[in-house]
Formats: structure tokens, C-alpha cells, sequence
């Protein structure tokens, strides 16, 4: 099989909640198992291809769409799972502007910044880190921004369990990305 430049597929529980990034033959698996539900996508990702039937002489093929949704339920509850926390999907959270000066920049320019400083109780987590230029985050320094007169642009938040998978930065199909977005909090940064 050559290589795809998008080989993720999107893997849904039954009711359509996001559990997973899968590769193509784990989707494959599901299909071949019939453990697939349903499915969506504008067309198939890919289209693998088997061997042939004895009989018929006919080969084999499964074809695999860029969303499928299992049978079954999720043993836990994934809309109570916070999302895993990292410095590239903070940055993209915050759509790369500076929650102070309001500045657009480049990923090598940001820093993770705790509006309660670590030194004082605070903590690495959504709802206490936004997104800052160097400049910004060393005046501020070890201060509130209430201390250091520089009030917050936008507020944080923790993002949703649609938004967790687009901040991911996975290169996704069109339509996987459509689908994503059309489930969003209306609130949400990323619309």
C-alpha cells in the first residue's frame, strides 16, 4: 500500500463520542470483525485489499472511512476525562495570541504561562495557564495579573472533548475536520 498523508481515522463510540486516533489496519480490524456500527466521511481513506476467493476468484477488499463508530458503550465516561495538557495544544487553544498583549506569534516565541505563579499554589492546568509572549510573561513575572496591572485578553478554559482531538495537530482529512467542528461548543476558540 503507498503512503497516505492522511492515514488517521477517527474512532467514535456508538452515540458519536470521539475515543480514539486509529491507524488504518486497526479500523480494518473493526470492519473485518463487524464491530462497526456506523460510519462517516466523504468516502473511503483507503481501500485495503486481500486475497483471492477460491471459489469466486474474486479478491477481498475493505473499505475504510475516515470516522467509524463502534458497537457497544465506552467504559468510562469520556466527557469526565480532562483533556492531557501540553504546550503545542495550549498554544493552539489560544490560537497563538498573547493573553496580555493581544500579539500573534510564532510557536518558538510562546510560553506557557501560570496566571497564579507555580511559586504561590498555582498549578499547571487548563484553567490556570494561557498563552504568552517572552515579553509579556517576564514583566508579569511572579504576579497576578491583578498585582502586575495586566488583565487577561481572553480567559482560559478546558477544552472539550471535540476540541481535544483538532488540538491534537493531527493532519486530518477535510471532512474528518468538518465533522469535528460541527460538534463544538459555540463558545468555543476554534470556531
Amino acid at each position: 500500500m503507498h503512503r497516505l498523508p492522511h492515514r488517521d481515522v477517527l474512532q467514535l463510540d456508538v452515540h458519536g463520542t470521539p475515543q480514539a486516533w486509529i491507524s488504518i489496519e486497526h479500523a480494518a480490524s473493526h470492519i473485518a470483525s463487524r464491530s462497526v456500527a456506523w460510519y462517516g466521511g466523504d468516502g473511503p481513506l483507503a481501500t485495503l485489499r486481500g486475497g483471492y476467493n477460491r471459489v469466486s476468484g474474486r479478491r477481498s477488499t475493505i473499505d475504510v472511512h475516515p470516522i467509524l463508530a463502534l458497537h457497544g458503550n465506552a467504559r468510562i465516561n469520556l466527557f469526565d476525562v480532562v483533556p492531557v495538557l501540553s504546550k503545542g495544544k495550549l498554544f493552539r487553544r489560544d490560537r497563538h495570541m498573547c493573553a496580555y498583549c493581544g500579539g500573534e506569534f510564532q510557536s518558538r516565541f510562546l510560553q506557557c504561562e501560570h496566571i497564579v505563579p507555580v511559586s504561590r499554589g498555582g498549578r499547571s492546568t487548563w484553567m490556570n495557564l494561557v498563552t504568552a509572549c517572552a515579553s509579556c510573561n517576564s514583566r508579569k513575572a511572579n504576579r497576578t495579573p491583578e498585582e502586575s496591572g495586566m488583565p487577561l485578553l481572553y480567559m482560559p478554559y478546558t477544552p472539550s472533548r471535540f476540541e481535544d482531538f483538532l488540538l491534537e495537530g493531527r493532519r486530518i482529512r477535510a471532512d474528518v475536520h468538518e465533522w469535528l467542528l460541527a460538534r463544538l461548543p459555540k463558545e468555543s476558540r476554534l470556531n
